[in-house]
């Protein structure tokens, strides 16, 4: 990663940061009922490029949906960013100490009951992905300078459990990267450009 993007980066994280909710967009989108469980996600830059997953397309939840390597705190988990660089592991094969961990970005409420912490890192040394089949198709880069930039996203919206639901999507080449994942990418670039 040039010094340049990363200094990008820290200093965003130093500016604040409002919300970020998959309600944003849908202010009288009903909530659900009961407490939403902690979730993590690893938002992993390499070198110019951000790190994403195709989900695997027999899950019974977001099949093949494109999403930050990243799932349920565990019990077991000492930190939001332990329970990230342990989904990564266990996702795409990211060792722990090839990662840099630059800090939090707002957690994200979803409509499916969590709320996600996600934690920016950078990826210091080299790795082969080796995607975990029961629950990724695929783990692909998208360089950053196009989720950085919030020109590149738009709203758009679908029907959803019988209401229009608008969202932010960021879609690159043959990757539609829409919901929490470009709401968490929108959040940054916006940080990213003041």
């Amino acid at each position: 990663m040039t010094e340049t993007a990363e200094a990008r980066l820290i200093k965003a994280l130093s500016l604040p940061a409002g919300p970020s909710s998959d309600y944003d967009l849908n202010v009288d989108l009903r909530r659900g009922a009961g407490g939403l469980r902690p979730a993590a996600v690893l938002v992993a830059i390499t070198g110019k490029s951000l790190l994403l997953t195709k989900r695997a397309s027999h899950l019974k939840h977001h099949a093949g949906q494109i999403a930050f390597p990243g799932g349920k705190v565990d019990p077991d988990d000492v930190s939001v960013e332990a329970a990230a660089l342990r989904e990564a592991r266990e996702e795409i094969g990211l060792p722990a100490e090839s990662v840099q961990l630059l800090g939090q970005l707002p957690t994200h409420e979803t409509v499916t009951g969590f709320t996600v912490t996600p934690v920016l890192a950078v990826v210091r040394h080299s790795f082969q992905p080796h995607p975990e089949r029961g629950e990724v198709d695929e783990v692909f880069e998208v360089p950053l300078d196009h989720v950085l930039n919030p020109a590149n996203f738009a709203i758009e919206h679908r029907l959803w459990k019988g209401e229009w639901r608008r969202y932010y999507a960021v879609p690159y080449g043959p990757y539609y990267i829409w919901g929490a994942t470009a709401r968490i990418l929108r959040g940054l670039a916006d940080r990213c450009e003041r």
